[in-house]
Formats: C-alpha cells, structure tokens, sequence
C-alpha cells in the first residue's frame, strides 16, 4: 500500500468516517478510543513526516553522503586544474558545491580561506564528517592560486 493512501485511510478514521464509503462511523466503537486515536494520529504524523522527508531528498544530489572513490576524486582534481566552475563540477559529481569544496580542502588543493561555501564542522571534527557537508551555490574563488 503506498504511503498516501495509507495516510488518506487513517485521516478519515480520525475524522470518524468509513474510509471507503465516506459514512460515519458508528458511536462506540474502539476507534473512538483515546489510545487508539492518539495511534492514528501518530501514524498519520509519521506519514507526513515520511512523505516530507523524501520530498526533500528528491531534491538533493545522487551522491550526498556517499564515500569519494579513488577515480572519482581524480577526476574531481583534474576538473578543478582544468578551472572548470565548481558547480558544473559538483552537478558532473552528484554532489553539492560544499561537498566539491570540502573535498579540495581536505586533499589540500584550496584553503578554508577560499572557500565560497561555509564549513558546517569546526575544528576538531573528523575528516569524513567534515567533507559530508551540504549544499552551497557558488564558485571558488582564486582557484588558480591553488593549483
């Protein structure tokens, strides 16, 4: 059963009505119980909390938070040497623009200075929380100075 419809069912048993024929439901019925209404609630919540949750990953890269492979970092320092925009680099990559520039910091290739994008992580994080970063909409700046 797919989420919504799960989601439609349970709200029109909160609202005391027959999900399919739209009647309301008889009086006394367990339905109408204070524990199992609170149930329903939580169900029809956690759905909606579900359904948002996606809705906001659909929007995100393909790669956000997956582990760098060796060749896809090579190709990400060859991108950035070729002064290819960062953007098009992290659009290439599945990755955000934080992502991009997290990664060019940790591997040395640009400074925290020259980055366009904020470091969520201060010091003394991990490196691999550190360059799981977010997104982010701009360009490196002096990124001919790294090289």
């Amino acid at each position: 059963m797919k989420d919504q419809r799960a989601q439609q069912i349970l709200q029109s048993l909160v609202n005391g009505a027959d999900p399919f024929s739209g009647q309301e439901l008889a009086a006394g019925t367990v339905l109408q119980n204070v524990e199992v209404m609170r149930a329903m609630l939580a169900g029809c919540s956690a759905l909606e909390d579900r359904a948002a949750r996606a809705s906001r990953r659909a929007g995100l890269p393909r790669n956000i938070g997956q582990a760098w492979t060796p060749e896809e970092q090579e190709r990400l320092i060859q991108a950035f040497k070729n002064g290819e925009d960062l953007q098009e680099i992290a659009t290439r990559h599945g990755r955000t623009t934080r992502a991009i520039e997290s990664r060019l910091e940790l591997i040395g290739m640009i400074t925290s200075e020259q980055r366009t994008t904020q470091n969520r992580f201060g010091a003394g994080q991990s490196e691999s929380e550190r360059v799981t970063g977010g997104g982010g909409r701009a360009r490196a700046k002096s990124r001919k100075s790294a090289e």
